[in-house]
């Protein structure tokens, strides 16, 4: 019988003990055992036998989020990976998440090692532990699994018998600020190549390899990196001067992985449902990957490309499936644009038509805010609770073509006409502060388009308006990314940001229909880290250690964010985090990702920033190809219409 890791006792003294139990709707339960008859040697002990073999032959993997079960549950690359993984039959894929901060107590005092959901044994007893990494402010967590796993942080004082720590997910297109705490990372999407890592692992694990010789024949595998087999070496300014592998046979460049056929990809259809309420508690479908736009902010649209659809029969039945196999009663069409998918219509009608009489709600993220989305929305969605999102992204048009948006004003107050129009009176307004060339009348310009929303909204009839006129602005600020044509840009000080929010509140407390707007803002200090983090090299694992032990964990969440104990950290280990984010770099400098090839050149980049700064829009991919060098991949929207 499964027996919990964490007594009764411990269970009732923490909040929602339903993060550790395990035993989900769906989740997968395996015992990976030997048969007997089967490979049987002669004169050899029977259990012995079963015992070596299953050491021999299985393979034991436990995918981590590092934040907490509702926002890791909520993922779905591991839902995928997972599925994945569990249909080999020599693997068991099992989750753990960051413990809460109440449990991590308990267990530090008493010693108790970090477990897996599913098994309930202890992560340090698994072949692999993978890691995603989704954002930034999840590094210290990231720590917190390896300490409470009893694993060694450093991959440079592991053993044999530790698991091999990898990582997975967009933060691996800059891994070297966690080069030090990780064995390899998988640089791309991991349904191409995964199972060739296994199958070395396992046939390294039979014939009695070491750790060190299966790292170095995994380092050969296309889209796989083993930091420590590589060496990195400085100018006296602090940048790179030479990042080069330590031996012959393994490559200088690590290849992004990518799936051409996204159709017949690996997709779960049953995937685990939580006991307790999650972040997104739905059923989230993908229905294309990577994005056409090229806004030049935005690292997933560059990563992630070329642009490739699913089939629309297939998302039928994947749909139907998992609201089956799940009883959510809703679904979220997932896509970095979902407007432009080209079947949008046939998989909305679908839905609505297949599910009518089953009250599914259907989430559609990611619009852009037309006639034909705006009429989906109104038949999928309550119009008079529901709000509408813009992304206009910059106030002036000047910057909208900075960045490369692709939105005119007249588009904008067309669809924002058309809602209202359509019973809407509710409007979300994202913008970012402190991106190139920006200046205090482009800052001002985000009230005015803000007032020119409510203005069109008032011109409507009273006696045909569904209310007040809410909207609500929201701005975050840049952080430049690594494979971005603004990973040359600078950023700013803190105290700079929230100067540059400050404008844009007193510029909506001056207009005439400021009753209507609300105005949030992000914070700037988590911004100047985040920037830190994204484009720092190898010496800023050393900042993430200090922090960490000095107490930084869960820094995404503002509660427990402390920006002091990140500038203690700079100071103890004597790096300054100014030479990270404030300075502009040069066009020819070595940047510590440049080992990674993701498709898309340097030179297109580069071309793009020198747009950027010129104030020039470049086309999307269907409306003109821009040579960004994602043809490579020979597939997707690179090829489309082509045979």
């Amino acid at each position: 019988m499964r027996k919990l890791a964490l007594s009764d006792e411990i269970l009732l003294s923490v909040e929602k003990p339903a993060r550790y139990i395990g035993n989900e709707v769906n989740s997968v339960m395996k015992t990976l055992t030997y048969v007997p008859g089967e490979n049987s040697l002669e004169n050899q002990d029977e259990k012995q036998y079963l015992e070596n073999t299953q050491k021999k032959n299985r393979i034991r993997l436990a995918m981590c989020f590092p934040d907490v079960y509702e926002i890791g549950m909520s993922h779905l690359g591991i839902q995928i990976l997972y599925d994945l993984f569990n249909k080999r039959e020599d693997t068991w894929c099992e989750r753990v998440y960051s413990p809460w901060v109440d449990l991590d107590k308990v267990m530090r005092e008493q010693q108790l090692p970090l477990f897996a959901l599913e098994s309930q044994d202890p992560i340090k007893d698994f072949d692999f532990l993978g890691i995603t990494i989704q954002y930034e402010m999840c590094y210290t967590n990231i720590l917190q699994i390896l300490e409470l796993s009893q694993i060694p942080l450093f991959a440079s004082e592991r053993g044999e018998e530790c698991p091999l720590v990898i990582g997975g997910g967009p933060c691996t297109y800059n891994p070297e600020p966690l080069a030090d705490f990780f064995d390899l990372f998988y640089i791309g999407e991991g349904e191409t190549v995964y199972d060739d890592l296994l199958d070395l692992y396992k046939a390294c694990k039979t014939s009695g390899c070491s750790r060190a010789e299966f790292l170095h024949q995994a380092a050969k595998i296309p889209g796989i990196y083993v930091p420590s087999l590589y060496e990195v070496t400085y100018l006296e300014d602090g940048t790179i001067k030479a990042f080069t592998p330590k031996q012959k046979d393994i490559p200088a460049k690590i290849a992004k992985q990518v799936v051409t056929d996204v159709t017949h990809a690996s997709y779960p259809d049953a995937p685990v449902v939580p006991f307790i309420k999650v972040t997104q508690d739905r059923v989230v479908l993908e229905i294309q990957r990577g994005c056409i736009r090229g806004c030049r902010f935005c690292q997933a649209g560059m990563v992630y490309r070329p642009n490739r659809e699913r089939d629309l029969e297939v998302l039928k039945e994947h749909a139907k499936n998992m609201l089956k196999n799940t009883g959510h009663e809703e679904i979220s069409l997932s896509s970095l644009s979902s407007s432009d998918y080209s079947d949008l219509e046939g998989m909305v009608t679908y839905l609505m038509e297949e599910f009518h009489d089953k009250n599914i709600n259907i989430s559609l993220p990611s619009l852009r805010i037309d006639a034909f989305s705006l009429d989906v929305m109104s038949k999928v969605q309550d119009v008079r609770k529901s709000s509408l999102t813009f992304a206009p992204e910059a106030g002036s048009q000047r910057l909208r073509d900075v960045i490369n948006k692709g939105l005119t004003e007249e588009i904008i107050l067309n669809g924002a006409g058309e809602a209202f129009e359509g019973g809407w009176n509710k409007v979300k307004l994202y913008f970012m502060l402190g991106l190139p060339t920006e200046t205090e009348e482009d800052r001002k310009e985000i009230a005015h388009l803000a007032n020119a929303i409510a203005v069109r909204y008032y011109e409507i009839p009273k006696d045909q308006r569904n209310g007040k006129c809410q909207i609500t602005v929201s701005t975050s600020f840049l952080v430049p990314k690594p494979f971005t044509p603004f990973q040359w840009a600078s950023m700013h000080e803190p105290g700079d940001y929230l100067g540059f929010a400050k404008t844009v509140n007193h510029e909506i407390r001056e207009m005439l229909n400021q009753k209507s707007i609300k105005y949030n803002w992000h914070q700037a200090d988590v911004t100047v880290l985040e920037g830190f983090l994204a484009r720092g090299d190898r010496k800023a694992g050393k900042v993430i250690l200090e922090a960490y032990r000095r107490g930084a964990l869960f820094d995404a969440w503002t509660e427990f964010w402390n920006y002091d104990r990140w500038l203690e950290a700079f100071e103890a280990t004597d790096t300054d985090l100014y030479f990270y984010t404030r300075r502009e770099r040069k066009e020819d400098e070595i940047f510590p990702w440049d080992f990674i090839d993701i498709g898309v050149t340097k030179q297109f980049l580069l071309k793009e920033w020198n747009k950027a700064k010129a104030g020039e829009i470049t086309k999307n991919c269907r409306a003109g190809c821009s040579g960004c060098g994602a043809m490579k991949y020979e597939g997707g929207v690179c090829f489309e219409g082509k045979n």
